[in-house]
């Protein structure tokens, strides 16, 4: 049976190295449960900032799974300075940092034990983190949904400059979505896949499925690009709310997310944005996770085989 053998896998003792995004509210146990249940590795969020719910939902986890998971530090949305002591708490032993200088938090994270990777949207961004320390990165690439640099550059580009630079392993984000994808990552560099937009539209997802379908019905190209001279920029679903945002440029669109959980639990589309990526138009139904993920490892290594026999060394 084909297996995966890397850095990524033995640095997260996972069957597959495939790894939820650590979605602001979405990104808590009944989700990230189900991915470290199927082989993956679940993420649970602080962005949220509500803590205590944290801690609760890291305990949950604990009672629903007895695979490995990690928490994510998206340093934008910090409110407690000892968000560090925090997460060692818990004894957490992996966690990936975003949304700000690995300088802040890295040292401190790898003296409690931690291993820890850097979301990165530019070479520049990369060698900083190398340069302070991190484990590995997360390499995410423009069209991934959500929080975004607003030089955006995509996932085809990014991910080989960055592999030809650094020498630490990869997790790609951005654009993957099923195993094709995910085997292209691989052959750009990459030593495992982060999924978002995958994870939101999926069956353990907590969110309304308003959202859901909205997935599912999207286009490729039913996404938009805001807050290009507001950062951080975002990656959102087209709605009408958004769409006149993208019209609207020099609005700083962050304000609408104090109404996510609207859009997020209530189902009101235009309540506030979705944070959504272009893979949206990729995503054609609602299942469950394990599937999701079996199929993934399944068409890897189809594609891989495939691609050996046709072109054989």
């Amino acid at each position: 049976m084909s297996t995966f053998d890397n850095r990524v896998t033995r640095m997260l003792g996972v069957e597959l190295p495939i790894v939820q995004a650590p979605m602001g509210w979405i990104a808590r146990s009944q989700l990230a449960s189900a991915v470290s249940n199927a082989g993956g590795f679940g993420i649970i969020e602080t962005s949220s900032g509500e803590l205590d719910v944290i801690r609760e939902e890291i305990k949950k986890m604990r009672t629903l799974t007895d695979k490995p998971f990690g928490v994510n530090i998206a340093q934008a949305f910090v409110r407690d300075p000892d968000i560090v002591q925090f997460v060692i708490d818990q004894g957490i032993s992996f966690v990936t940092t975003s949304a700000g200088n690995p300088a802040v938090y890295t040292e401190k994270l790898k003296n409690g034990g931690l291993t820890v990777f850097h979301v990165v949207p530019s070479l520049g961004a990369a060698l900083k983190a190398v340069s302070c320390g991190v484990d590995g990165l997360i390499v995410e690439g423009g069209e991934g949904g959500g929080f975004k640099n607003p030089n955006e550059v995509a996932s085809m580009v990014l991910l080989p400059l960055v592999r030809s630079k650094v020498d630490v392993p990869i997790i790609a984000a951005g654009g993957f979505v099923d195993g094709a994808s995910m085997a292209a990552a691989f052959a750009l560099g990459a030593e495992g896949i982060q999924l978002g937009t995958r994870m939101v539209s999926a069956m353990e997802s907590p969110v309304h499925q308003n959202w859901k379908n909205a997935i599912v019905e999207a286009r490729e190209t039913d996404t938009v690009f805001l807050n290009r001279f507001n950062s951080p920029a975002l990656r959102a679903l087209r709605t009408q709310k958004t769409t006149h945002l993208e019209r609207e440029p020099e609005t700083n669109a962050i304000g609408e997310l104090m109404n996510a959980q609207a859009l997020y639990f209530g189902g009101d589309m235009e309540a506030s944005i979705a944070l959504t990526g272009q893979v949206a138009g990729r995503i054609d139904s609602v299942r469950p996770v394990a599937e999701i993920l079996a199929e993934i490892k399944t068409e890897f290594f189809e594609v891989i085989g495939d691609l050996a026999g046709r072109y054989p060394s």
